[in-house]
């Protein structure tokens, strides 16, 4: 069965007991990580998921707590011994970002690092991002301070699917991925500057006829409140659960 896992629920700055948003997806062996602002290691093995079975990086866009974990990714992946390459998804700024935060250490070192496979990612709706045997993921884009974009992720063996509306203000593209999804995770960062509140993301799951909405790039503080009025809007609304999973 696939299984959504959320390796981080937090906004850059957040509680204690909260991560940067990333993002894991497993199914038959098989494993997709979103972001990599933290520590996604770590959170993947906490998570029970093998290193050897990652099998593509896909970043959502170049802010520091989506990308800044990059080189200690590729360090742990070659320290774990992986001798595969790593293809890793992306528009090109977030691309850039990625390359430019890797090249600020000396690797020459590393002998065996597992070669890096850079995949650019179209800013448009419905680009497509990867399929093979077990997953299909396309992208849009979201309304931030920067570029940036929205996944959906649709296992090929349950049929089910996963939107993630990223870093944005309520988007009609995001709202379109998301459209009878069974699972939408929408950030909940707050409203105005390119972010959203718990009710409009609330909001965007009602108009995206999502069968479930799991919050999360959630700040400090007490949530419930809020979850509790979005929740007259869009029942099936909840806090994302830092390393919560999810099947779908």
């Amino acid at each position: 069965m696939a299984t959504l896992h959320l390796l981080g629920t937090g906004a850059a700055y957040t509680d204690p007991h909260r991560t940067t948003t990333m993002l894991g997806f497993h199914e038959h062996g098989s494993t997709i990580l979103v972001d990599c602002g933290g520590d996604v290691i770590h959170r993947t093995l906490s998570a029970g998921l093998p290193v050897d079975s990652i099998d593509a990086l896909i970043i959502t866009h170049q802010h520091p707590d989506h990308v800044s974990g990059f080189p200690l990714l590729i360090e742990k992946l070659w320290l774990a011994g992986r001798d595969r390459p790593l293809p890793i998804y992306g528009i090109s700024s977030a691309l850039e970002q990625a390359r430019a935060t890797f090249n600020t250490f000396d690797t020459s070192g590393w002998d065996g690092m597992p070669e890096l496979q850079w995949n650019e990612v179209e800013l448009e709706a419905n680009a497509s991002v990867l399929e093979n045997e077990t997953w299909r993921i396309t992208a849009s884009p979201g309304i931030h301070g920067v570029p940036v974009i929205g996944l959906r992720v649709e296992s090929q063996f349950t049929g089910g699917s996963v939107a993630y509306s990223c870093d944005t203000e309520p988007a009609p593209d995001i709202a379109c991925l998301a459209h009878e999804a069974d699972i939408l995770v929408h950030e909940a960062n707050g409203e105005g500057d390119g972010h959203s509140s718990i009710s409009q993301a609330a909001e965007v799951a009602a108009k995206a006829q999502a069968r479930r909405l799991l919050l999360v790039h959630l700040p400090p503080g007490e949530k419930m409140p809020e979850v509790l009025a979005a929740r007259e809007n869009f029942r099936a609304t909840d806090l994302g659960d830092e390393e919560g999973a999810y099947h779908f």
